[in-house]
């Protein structure tokens, strides 16, 4: 953290950040039911039509904050959500020690460029380390080379499982 901004901690695990190049502090939070049409806004991956219902699945699996091992985080910026982040611990998949996995973020558009990711990236690092586990994960496709440059920049690297896939006939 530099000197041009500020973190605070409450006990409930809210993350609250103000940085003085925005106008409005970055709250990081547990998402909310009432989050989820800012989400699929917000989420600008695969058709708009699928999102509702794939969203609402996500959030009652991991929106509930009752297990500290399953998290969905949002960033708010003067009482509008303008990023998510969601992921869970996994365990002993193909061997795997339990670890932490990223399976979605984004940030909106407009608001993009402006640190939001990393604090969202930093905020679920830290419950998944509480949760218990020293490895995160994910995975991105290696033509989305701005997906990609984040999480290099944020310490990510190619890990010793190799995804594999074939189309269904």
């Amino acid at each position: 953290m530099n000197d041009r901004s500020v973190r605070l901690i409450s006990p409930s695990n809210v993350v609250l950040r103000y940085h003085m190049a925005m106008k409005d502090p970055i709250l990081t939070r547990n998402a909310v039911p009432s989050d989820l049409d800012a989400i699929i806004d917000i989420d600008d991956v695969g058709p708009k039509e699928e999102k509702p219902a794939y969203w609402r699945g996500i959030f009652e699996h991991y929106g509930t904050g009752e297990k500290k091992n399953r998290i969905f985080l949002v960033a708010e910026a003067g009482g509008d959500i303008v990023g998510f982040i969601a992921g869970e611990v996994r365990a002993w998949e193909f061997g795997s020690a339990p670890c932490g996995w990223v399976f979605a973020m984004a940030v909106s558009p407009k608001m993009r460029g402006s640190g939001i990711a990393k604090r969202m990236f930093e905020e679920i690092c830290r419950r998944l380390k509480e949760a218990g586990v020293t490895t995160v994960r994910t995975m991105v496709d290696r033509n989305n080379k701005v997906t990609l440059s984040f999480f290099r920049s944020q310490g990510l690297r190619t890990g010793r499982y190799i995804e594999l896939e074939r189309e269904i006939d």
